[in-house]
């Protein structure tokens, strides 16, 4: 169909990149193709690791292209981090397969403190390795203690050898591409000093004799690895940072490859919707379309306004990472936005869909089947829901109550380096960093009923911290703070969603049908506040004073339809 919101195979060509990126984007989706979708679903189901995408990957120089910094490029002009086109490379994995998107994002994630470090040599040996065709791993999450990396177990002893600065000893757990990979950027500790001053973040070959991969904690076709390290020799040239820079290197890691899980989950949520509505839209029950029964009806306007903003969302979040500083933070909110809220709805989108096909979702035949057995995994890589939650608390007060004056943001397609996600700077400081006024783009928006009522809820919150905010108690009580943090999530959602809407002049009934959900999902969250045990008098009230009902109008609904009824057939992957 023209004019798609949607990612369509049949007519992508994304005019706004540069030749070769298209080139390149286009070769990767006819590749898709002529596998075909019997091809890929039985990968799936047989658990096959993706060989022969990687050896399309190393032919057509994919990740070396997409994923070198200019400064290592050696005169190639084609190579960059550019993260929007990174952004639509990540979308289109998503839509063919889980696999395919983990191979590349645990690639990012490894890349990641090998360009944020000061090691030349570590840093050419990578471009060499994506050059000729290689992916890397990230050694970061251990069984004992998962995402939490201020604790530990692989540990690095002084070596007598004078060739040699540590040997290093230790199991990793959850670690993609393990079997594969030919530098996996590996977090530890000295043993000879404590403290923050001992982390050590170093690379570590798959392929050496002291490399023991123990096996993939998954069945599937991603390699999710445990492996551990006996004696390992570690050399000056294998060392990335160490001390508080190695500890940093890991969070701001987070930050750059992380956002990849909101275009995954896009991908994915996509390729389900068009095999949904093309079978429900094309079935019949008891005399008539299933997709004339009402309750079917309004799970695709609910799944379809819930992608196209997940859409929204994520395409936005991109132009603040490409355009962040050290003086414009605002990105460090936005990120975990992408990983948690985008993700989450991907769930539900999928959710909603299966309802409407049911058993058909179960088929072995179905891309749905393996989108409804996945999506669940995004939300939860490296950080699940109420870790990223947590941290988008910290940014509450002045997101809600103190703005600052920032310089417009633009659309960021340029086809420049961005140099600053190797540069970060300290971790530090969450809680100071300040925002450009959030209600302009909902009083810009206010002629639109269901935004109006939307922001009077947004407003609310805001009362809710100077009237009767979260006590000391409280904000120890992660049950509590949870409720809150959705809350105010919804709050950024929609804000952003209105400056992306405006971008792409989205028609406003669409804007009016995203905003009807956000007034249900935020009513929901002040129900489920006010029925907390810790909950005060004071907030038990705000909590049944935000409650709104949105802004019905059927003929708005039913245009609405209209638009997402014409994705009936407009794509169904070559067989």
């Amino acid at each position: 169909m023209t004019n798609s919101l949607l990612f369509d195979p049949t007519s992508y060509d994304p005019e706004h990149f540069d030749p070769e990126t298209r080139r390149q984007l286009r070769s990767l989706i006819d590749w898709f193709e002529a596998r075909g979708k019997k091809r890929l679903l039985e990968d799936d189901l047989g658990a096959v690791w993706p060989a022969e995408f990687l050896e399309f990957v190393k032919r057509e120089k994919l990740f070396a292209t997409f994923l070198t910094p200019a400064e290592l490029a050696d005169g190639n002009p084609d190579k960059r981090w550019d993260a929007a086109r990174n952004a639509a490379l990540s979308e289109i994995f998503g839509f063919y397969g889980l696999a395919y998107w983990y191979a590349w994002q645990v690639t990012v994630l490894g890349l990641g403190p090998i360009w944020m470090s000061a090691n030349r040599a570590a840093k050419e040996r990578a471009a060499r390795l994506l050059d000729e065709g290689g992916v890397l791993g990230f050694g970061l999450s251990e069984k004992a203690h998962g995402a939490d990396v201020y604790s530990t177990d692989m540990l690095l002893t002084p070596s007598p050898d004078r060739d040699l600065a540590f040997t290093a000893t230790g199991d990793k757990y959850y670690i993609g591409n393990g079997n594969v990979a030919g530098m996996v950027s590996v977090f530890g500790r000295r043993t000879d000093v404590e403290g923050n001053d001992g982390y050590v973040f170093f690379v570590a070959d798959s392929r050496h004799p002291a490399y023991h991969l123990a096996g993939n904690v998954v069945h599937g076709q991603m390699y999710v690895s445990t492996f551990r390290l006996e004696e390992y020799p570690v050399r000056e040239e294998d060392i990335l940072h160490t001390g508080v820079a190695a500890f940093e290197a890991a969070l701001n890691t987070v930050n750059v490859g992380k956002f990849n899980l909101c275009t995954g989950s896009i991908g994915i949520s996509e390729h389900a919707f068009y095999e949904s509505i093309t079978h429900a839209h094309n079935r019949v029950l008891y005399g008539n379309p299933v997709t004339d029964f009402p309750h079917v009806r309004g799970n695709f306007v609910d799944a379809y306004s819930r992608l196209i903003a997940m859409k929204l969302f994520s395409a936005r979040a991109v132009d603040y990472f490409r355009s962040a500083s050290l003086d414009d933070r605002r990105y460090l909110l936005f990120n975990p936005m992408t990983k948690a809220k985008v993700t989450s709805e991907g769930e539900k989108v999928i959710a909603l869909l299966h309802d409407v096909i049911a058993a058909k979702g179960y088929e072995k035949n179905t891309y749905f089947r393996e989108a409804a057995q996945l999506i669940g995994t995004l939300p939860k890589l490296e950080g699940t829901v109420h870790v990223n939650v947590g941290l988008i608390l910290k940014f509450m007060p002045n997101y809600l109550l103190n703005p600052a004056e920032y310089p417009e943001i633009g659309i960021r397609l340029d086809a420049v380096d961005d140099t600053f996600f190797w540069a970060q700077g300290p971790t530090r400081g969450a809680g100071k960093i300040r925002f450009h006024d959030w209600t302009k783009a909902y009083e810009a928006h206010s002629d639109i009923p269901n935004v109006a009522r939307f922001y009077e809820q947004a407003t609310a919150l805001r009362e809710l911290l100077t009237t009767a905010p979260p006590d000391a108690a409280q904000q120890k009580d992660l049950d509590f703070l949870l409720d809150l943090g959705h809350l105010f999530s919804l709050v950024v959602y929609g804000q952003l969603i209105l400056e992306q809407a405006d971008i792409l002049h989205l028609n406003h009934e669409l804007i009016d049908q995203i905003f009807h959900f956000q007034i249900r999902d935020f009513s929901g969250y002040a129900v489920a506040l006010h029925g907390k045990s810790s909950a005060t008098e004071g907030q038990q009230k705000w909590a049944l004073g935000a409650i709104r009902r949105p802004v019905v109008d059927a003929e708005r609904f039913s245009r609405v339809w209209t638009q997402l009824e014409s994705y009936d057939g407009a794509y169904e992957m070559s067989p």
